[in-house]
Protein backbone atom coordinates (compact mmCIF):
# COMPACT_ATOMS: atom_id res chain seq x y z
CA UNK A 1 0.00 0.00 0.00
CA UNK A 2 3.05 2.21 0.46
CA UNK A 3 2.97 5.32 3.19
CA UNK A 4 0.59 8.13 3.61
CA UNK A 5 1.93 11.43 2.70
CA UNK A 6 2.01 13.85 5.45
CA UNK A 7 0.51 17.44 4.85
CA UNK A 8 1.77 20.19 6.47
CA UNK A 9 -0.58 22.73 7.67
CA UNK A 10 0.37 25.59 5.74
CA UNK A 11 -0.47 22.96 2.61
CA UNK A 12 -4.53 22.48 3.65
CA UNK A 13 -5.70 25.28 1.24
CA UNK A 14 -9.55 23.69 1.57
CA UNK A 15 -11.74 25.97 4.12
CA UNK A 16 -15.30 25.46 5.17
CA UNK A 17 -16.72 28.61 7.12
CA UNK A 18 -20.19 28.19 8.66
CA UNK A 19 -23.09 28.58 6.64
CA UNK A 20 -26.62 29.70 7.75
CA UNK A 21 -27.84 27.09 10.35
CA UNK A 22 -24.23 25.73 11.46
CA UNK A 23 -21.99 26.75 14.29
CA UNK A 24 -18.89 27.00 15.66
CA UNK A 25 -17.73 25.21 18.60
CA UNK A 26 -15.04 23.70 20.76
CA UNK A 27 -14.41 20.04 21.60
CA UNK A 28 -14.37 20.16 25.47
CA UNK A 29 -14.82 16.06 26.25
CA UNK A 30 -14.41 13.18 24.42
CA UNK A 31 -17.24 10.68 25.25
CA UNK A 32 -16.08 7.45 23.53
CA UNK A 33 -17.65 6.10 20.48
CA UNK A 34 -18.12 8.53 18.24
CA UNK A 35 -19.11 11.21 20.26
CA UNK A 36 -18.18 14.91 21.60
CA UNK A 37 -19.23 17.10 24.17
CA UNK A 38 -19.03 20.77 22.47
CA UNK A 39 -19.42 24.43 23.75
CA UNK A 40 -20.72 26.41 21.34
CA UNK A 41 -20.65 29.75 20.10
CA UNK A 42 -24.44 30.24 20.84
CA UNK A 43 -24.10 29.61 24.26
CA UNK A 44 -25.19 25.60 24.71
CA UNK A 45 -23.20 22.30 25.29
CA UNK A 46 -24.30 19.72 22.52
CA UNK A 47 -23.59 16.31 22.13
CA UNK A 48 -22.35 15.67 18.95
CA UNK A 49 -21.46 13.03 16.84
CA UNK A 50 -18.84 12.37 14.78
CA UNK A 51 -19.77 11.84 10.99
CA UNK A 52 -19.39 8.63 9.29
CA UNK A 53 -16.93 10.44 6.13
CA UNK A 54 -15.00 11.68 9.56
CA UNK A 55 -14.74 9.51 11.86
CA UNK A 56 -11.24 7.79 10.74
CA UNK A 57 -9.66 9.84 8.61
CA UNK A 58 -9.62 13.12 11.26
CA UNK A 59 -9.01 12.65 14.80
CA UNK A 60 -10.26 15.51 17.42
CA UNK A 61 -8.67 16.01 20.52
CA UNK A 62 -9.89 18.38 23.63
CA UNK A 63 -9.73 22.58 22.68
CA UNK A 64 -10.12 21.71 19.06
CA UNK A 65 -12.17 24.22 17.16
CA UNK A 66 -15.07 22.61 14.97
CA UNK A 67 -18.24 23.11 13.17
CA UNK A 68 -21.22 21.71 14.13
CA UNK A 69 -24.31 21.39 12.21
CA UNK A 70 -27.32 21.36 15.14
CA UNK A 71 -29.85 18.80 14.13
CA UNK A 72 -33.84 19.40 13.38
CA UNK A 73 -35.04 18.26 16.46
CA UNK A 74 -33.34 18.77 19.83
CA UNK A 75 -31.40 21.30 17.97
CA UNK A 76 -29.89 22.84 21.59
CA UNK A 77 -28.82 19.69 22.59
CA UNK A 78 -27.36 17.43 19.69
CA UNK A 79 -25.54 17.94 16.42
CA UNK A 80 -23.47 16.94 14.28
CA UNK A 81 -19.44 17.26 13.80
CA UNK A 82 -18.91 18.48 10.18
CA UNK A 83 -15.24 19.95 9.88
CA UNK A 84 -12.42 20.00 12.64
CA UNK A 85 -10.18 23.20 12.27
CA UNK A 86 -6.53 23.38 12.17
CA UNK A 87 -4.77 26.35 14.31
CA UNK A 88 -3.74 27.87 11.61
CA UNK A 89 -7.17 28.09 10.12
CA UNK A 90 -8.64 28.81 13.55
CA UNK A 91 -6.68 31.66 14.03
CA UNK A 92 -7.88 33.00 10.32
CA UNK A 93 -11.96 32.00 11.92
CA UNK A 94 -11.02 34.91 14.89
CA UNK A 95 -9.34 37.42 12.26
CA UNK A 96 -12.23 37.31 10.55
CA UNK A 97 -14.85 37.81 12.96
CA UNK A 98 -16.10 34.25 13.04
CA UNK A 99 -14.95 32.75 16.40
CA UNK A 100 -15.71 34.77 20.06
CA UNK A 101 -15.15 31.63 22.13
Amino acid sequence: MGKKKVLTEEELSEMIYPSANDILGVAVKLLGFDRVLVKCQDGHERLCRIRGKMKRRVWIREGDVVLVSPWDFQSDKRGDLIWRYTKAQAELLRKKGYLTI
